[in-house]
């Protein structure tokens, strides 16, 4: 049925999320009903942006600043989201030439158009959900690399549904969306009733006018250039440039930087500087590899290894660290009896990135896309292969395919997986059995093996959604009061208890296998896959909270009672150093081609870890500091990291600042460079 032709009028009504209707007069202008509602329309979205902003501000707004301070990122956001809103409608007015395909022109159209609205205004709020979840897990806006999930779309899903009430997500979500589907309709009832019976024929200058105007918004700039992702770092503060961005803006933006990127050119010129640092062997010409031969304090015996790579082990919520809640004594009682790294890092916050820079030696510097994901730097040396006559082993108490690991550990020659659907214990959750359960199955395995064994074992359970089997009955799971829980990094009763899980099946894992022949020949190592964000006041100086040093900083760990003499070692490390430390503790040559280091060398000098994240920053960590720069605006920062009770000069700070962002840039080329150049011979 025909309701009316498009045609044009005197005044309109815009139809406000909260009822309000505001009648402007036109007296002089007579607009076509489709434009009409097109302004309509833009309001409305236009309020739901901004509202929205409005909700990140009041959420995630830092200490410190307050709105005043806020407003440029504010007018900043409306040129944002004035693109956004111009790309929604742009369709309506553009099909809307044709006049048969104009929202009034008949029922049906209505129906269409207000299901377009219905399903984008969906996909808006999908953005907006992830986006809330994205700045309270890591402080960044939505960006591409939420892709590293999306392509793991069931794993996720189902994390997702274990932790999360979906059910009730989905459905207010649901309700949100039929809610202003109905807002739509009314919008559009509402220009049909105060424009009936006008009459006015339908002119097509309105469409083109309102078109270019759209279009301009989408431009977002009134010169050249037009508005771009990076014209929100302008203010040079994260917070500021963040709140700016709009999540669709920076997760479309993004989306071309997944694409792997180096430059060889400045990899070679950077290669003096890490010769220096690392060092390297000084016949190097811009290679990497170094034979190394056994250290007078290898072992002579073959040992085992045992590499367990531990999920969420952020070392400022563990007993190691002097966290009064205390909630890991068991692997603090083998830290003093074992080698133990006090202050390691990892290059990333990821799990499938921990494992790429442990297995490897590089830090995944690309920033939105594990490099686990890019078929390109999947062919990488190991040392792991230099351990010749050993079996090797992977135990993974779920699916590898996962991030792609499996697509990583192809590169480890010989290697034996033992993952999902191996085991005969039952599954608990999306991540597979239980650490208990993945522990316990592996030693059956070591105390039959009659060969040297190189294994690595990781874990899943300190991780949402934070389940421990009900198998279990021999953890106690202890109450402690919310207050105590913030105050001390925790953010909920579930995430502290789950911590102290993992150090339950430490436990039982040592305990059982030192019941076991292979226990005294064999070298286990722990270590965080990364930290996690949150409040460490209580324990490390304020570089860890404000700085985010909280996401790397992980527990480093080398036991064996029977082969290692106890060390607390305080100087600062990186994942990429554990194989090399590994193959140094053991009588055979080795081949490193790549920045990890032996920590145990007595010619190692210059400590340090680098770092990087999502959000355009670069760092490096060193004894005494942690310098960190931006990789979208000019800024660098040197802040100190220890209670030293020192005083630095501004011309000392000064010579320190630029000694390390020239070493830090250098390793982070170097490292992209490595990251597609690490093939074996």
């Amino acid at each position: 049925m025909q309701l009316l032709n498009p045609h044009k009028f005197y005044s309109f009504v815009v139809l406000l999320p909260s009822g309000t209707s505001i009648k402007i007069m036109l007296l002089k202008y007579r607009i076509p009903k489709t434009i009409l509602w097109v302004i309509n329309l833009f309001l409305i979205f236009l309020l739901i942006f901004t509202l929205f902003r409005v909700v990140t501000f009041f959420a995630f707004k830092p200490k410190g600043l307050s709105f005043a301070d806020l407003i440029p990122s504010f007018g900043l956001g409306i040129r944002y989201d004035l693109r956004w809103v111009a790309i929604i409608l742009l369709p309506v007015v553009v099909v809307s030439m044709i006049p048969q395909l104009s929202p009034f022109y008949a029922s049906r159209n209505k129906k269409w158009w207000t299901w377009y609205l219905a399903v984008v205004t969906f996909i808006v709020f999908i953005f907006f959900s992830a986006d809330f979840g994205s700045f309270s897990y890591n402080q960044t806006r939505v960006d591409a690399g939420a892709m590293n999930f999306a392509e793991d779309f069931g794993i996720s899903w189902r994390m997702m549904w274990q932790t999360y009430p979906m059910v009730w997500m989905l459905l207010g979500l649901i309700v949100a969306v039929i809610l202003f589907r109905w807002m739509y309709h009314k919008s559009h009832w509402r220009v049909i009733n105060q424009t009936d019976g006008l009459g006015i024929p339908y002119r097509r200058k309105f469409f083109i006018i309102t078109a270019v105007v759209l279009s301009v918004f989408i431009y977002g700039s009134l010169s050249w250039p037009p508005l771009s992702w990076k014209d929100c770092f302008v203010f040079r503060d994260n917070f500021k440039s963040y709140l700016a961005l709009n999540p669709l803006q920076n997760f479309f933006a993004t989306l071309k930087l997944r694409k792997p990127e180096f430059n060889e050119q400045k990899a070679r010129e950077a290669f003096p500087l890490i010769k220096e640092w690392m060092p390297l062997p000084p016949q190097n010409e811009f290679s990497y590899r170094r034979v190394i031969a056994p250290g007078s304090k290898a072992l002579e015996s073959r040992p085992n290894i045992v590499l367990v790579m531990c999920e969420s082990f952020s070392m400022y919520k563990s007993s190691m660290s002097g966290n009064p809640l205390n909630t890991t004594p068991y692997f603090n009682s083998i830290a003093e009896k074992g080698i133990f790294f006090e202050r390691c890092f990892s290059p990333h916050f990821s799990t499938a990135r921990g494992l790429f820079a442990i297995v490897t030696g590089i830090p995944d510097a690309q920033l939105f896309k594990f490099s686990t994901r890019n078929p390109l730097a999947l062919t990488q040396h190991t040392i792991i292969d230099n351990f010749e006559g050993y079996t090797k082993h992977y135990f993974l108490g779920g699916n590898p395919e996962f991030n792609n690991f499996e697509g990583l550990l192809k590169n480890i020659d010989g290697l034996q997986m033992h993952t999902e659907g191996t085991f005969s214990s039952p599954k608990i959750n999306v991540w597979g059995i239980s650490d208990k359960a993945l522990f316990l199955q592996a030693n059956d395995i070591f105390k039959k093996e009659n060969k040297p064994f190189f294994a690595i074992v990781q874990t899943s359970d300190n991780h949402r959604p934070y389940m421990i089997a009900d198998t279990d009955s021999s953890f106690e799971k202890t109450m402690v009061a919310d207050g105590q829980l913030k105050k001390y990094g925790f953010e909920s009763l579930n995430e502290y208890n789950t911590f102290r899980y993992s150090d339950y099946c430490f436990k039982t894992f040592i305990e059982a296998a030192e019941k076991e022949d292979y226990f005294h020949n064999t070298i286990f190592v722990f270590i965080g896959d990364h930290g996690v964000a949150g409040n460490a006041e209580a324990v490390y100086p304020a570089a860890w909270t404000d700085h985010r040093l909280t996401d790397e900083h992980v527990p480093l760990l080398f036991y064996a009672p029977y082969l290692l003499a106890p060390q607390k070692r305080t100087e600062v490390v990186s994942q990429i150093d554990v194989l090399p430390t590994i193959a140094g503790m053991v009588q055979q040559p080795y081949v490193n081609t790549t920045l990890g280091r032996d920590l145990l060398d007595p010619a190692k000098k210059n400590n340090f870890a680098f770092i990087t994240n999502t959000a355009g920053v670069i760092g490096m960590v060193t004894d005494d500091f942690y310098f960190t720069k931006s990789l979208n605006f000019p800024d660098e920062q040197v802040v100190p990291v220890k209670y030293s009770g020192l005083s630095y000069t501004k011309t000392q700070r000064d010579s320190v600042q630029q000694k390390m962002s020239a070493f830090t840039s250098a390793f982070f080329e170097t490292a992209r460079y490595m990251l597609m150049n690490n093939k074996d011979d």
